[in-house]
């Protein structure tokens, strides 16, 4: 062991070229938040990954002879964030439905052009996706696919997705067709048996399909029995207003149907007995404040999750809308649920002193919080020697916001955002490095995104491909104004008695 190895001396840059696969890794002088059970951080401290898993996490690290040493002065040290609900086909549409309402996202991708998508066009969605995840710290996505028209569809967004050295969970939904209908397929069952495997911790699986209130025969009982059978979770979206109701849950409870491994997705517009339902079977939320907040689902609901004890954690849900990083995804979480304390308390003629929820608590939800809810927690989430080495150094040292750093939480929540990530490590790899993505092919994704988005704009058309992007906007009367005043001349005035 040595304190300073021989292939980088202090003084020497490190370079992508040294950073070979199986070549152990140092992050020097950090300012480390390890998301421990205590959540300590550690000052000055270094963490050392060898193979696929971090071996020891404090001050002056001895290290084995030929390690690589990242200089972390400066920057923060953190475990990779997990994203638990992003639609990842969309991306190839990132930023037209800017100003959709969920009606209009609904309506484009349910009813009109979504069908339109081909295997190719998921596979591109997924591959710019993935790479945008690793490039943001986002070392773990979940893949809510639910445009999975054919397992021709689905083996080409596996496909994409074991191409990014990412972590990655398959979550196979298909909004064309009954979940009743698509699961109990034996087509269905061979594509899981053929591209998952057990205790494979890269590559994850989940059923994903929602119980809207339509049916109280609860055919999506059969969807239940194919995911208790295989032995799979359900990733559910809960709470999203008039599409999602309080029915569903009630349905999902009294048939057995609701367990720990369970993930409501947004979760917003439900009653006091949902939350209980939730709470008492051990399931998370997964929250997209970004999305509640401005497509409608409902208010983003942290402080009645509080209220319940029921676990939470983030995701970005569309690049049709949103960054597709949990910077942003913490800022407006946190944002949110201090907007509607303030609100309540000054409904009551009230004042808020002191914040409940803190920066401390949503890195936890980025980080830990999504390990846990997908069953990660013994091998993500935190720095903690022998979890696997998934970790991000937010540092950039050409800007102006990365010093001075006082208060680490929150520097991640409200003054860091992805240009600032410098290095991304998954499963011991080093993915990023220097603000560079190492090992993925953004050439590629670009092509592929090019050819799919010039075939929806040749299947669309240019006015359908325009007015899709430009919804009317309703007609508004602004108030009238008692205090707007038009001082005249008495001699000019036609009406003196006006």
């Amino acid at each position: 062991m040595t304190g300073a190895p021989s292939e980088n001396p202090a003084g020497t840059q490190l370079t992508a070229a040294g950073l070979i696969p199986g070549r152990p890794v140092v992050f020097r002088n950090a300012t480390v938040l390890t998301m421990d059970d205590a959540h300590h951080i550690l000052h000055g401290a270094d963490v050392l990954i060898e193979g696929e898993r971090i071996t020891a996490v404090g001050p002056s690290l001895p290290v084995p002879e030929g390690t690589a040493e990242i200089d972390a002065t400066g920057g923060i040290v953190m475990p990779g964030m997990i994203d638990t609900h992003r639609h990842m086909w969309q991306t190839a549409m990132r930023g037209y439905g800017a100003d959709w309402t969920l009606t209009q996202y609904f309506v484009w991708n349910y009813l009109q052009w979504g069908k339109s998508f081909r295997p190719q066009d998921i596979y591109a969605g997924n591959l710019l996706s993935a790479i945008e995840a690793i490039d943001a710290g986002v070392t773990t996505s979940v893949d809510w696919s639910h445009n999975l028209q054919t397992t021709e569809h689905a083996d080409a967004a596996v496909d994409a997705l074991t191409e990014v050295p990412g972590r990655f969970v398959l979550a196979y939904g298909n909004i064309q067709q009954a979940p009743w209908e698509w699961s109990t397929t034996p087509e269905f069952r061979d594509f899981v048996s053929k591209r998952f495997s057990a205790g494979n911790d890269m590559l994850g699986f989940q059923m994903a399909f929602d119980v809207p209130p339509a049916s109280p025969d609860f055919p999506e009982k059969a969807a239940f029995e194919v995911a208790r059978d295989l032995g799979v979770p359900v990733t559910t979206h809960a709470g999203v207003w008039k599409v999602t109701t309080d029915e569903g849950i009630r349905l999902m409870h009294e048939h057995g149907f609701m367990t720990e491994s369970t993930v409501y997705v947004h979760a917003a517009s439900l009653s006091p007995d949902s939350y209980h339902r939730i709470a008492a079977t051990g399931g998370s939320a997964s929250l997209s404040t970004e999305s509640e907040q401005s497509a409608g689902q409902g208010y983003p609901p942290t402080w009645k999750l509080r209220q319940h004890g029921i676990p939470v954690s983030l995701s970005m849900d569309t690049s049709v809308w949103w960054s597709a990083d949990l910077f942003s995804a913490m800022r407006a979480t946190l944002s949110a649920d201090r907007a509607r304390e303030h609100l309540e308390a000054h409904a009551r003629d009230d004042t808020v002193t002191h914040h409940r929820l803190r920066a401390e608590q949503v890195v936890d939800w980025a980080t830990r919080g999504g390990a846990r809810a997908l069953g990660l927690d013994s091998v993500t989430g935190s720095l903690e020697p022998g979890k696997k080495a998934d970790v991000v150094l937010i540092k950039n040292d050409a800007s102006p916001v990365m010093f001075p750093l006082l208060n680490p939480y929150g520097h991640v929540v409200f003054q860091a955002g992805r240009g600032d990530v410098h290095t991304v490590v998954v499963n011991g790899r080093v993915v990023k490095y220097g603000h560079q993505l190492t090992g993925s092919d953004l050439g590629k994704a670009r092509q592929v995104i090019g050819e799919t988005v010039g075939y929806l704009q040749g299947e669309l058309g240019p006015e359908a491909w325009t007015e899709g992007m430009h919804p009317e906007i309703p007609e508004t009367r602004v108030v009238d104004n008692p205090y707007t005043y038009t001082y005249t001349d008495d001699s000019e005035d036609p009406d003196p008695q006006s």
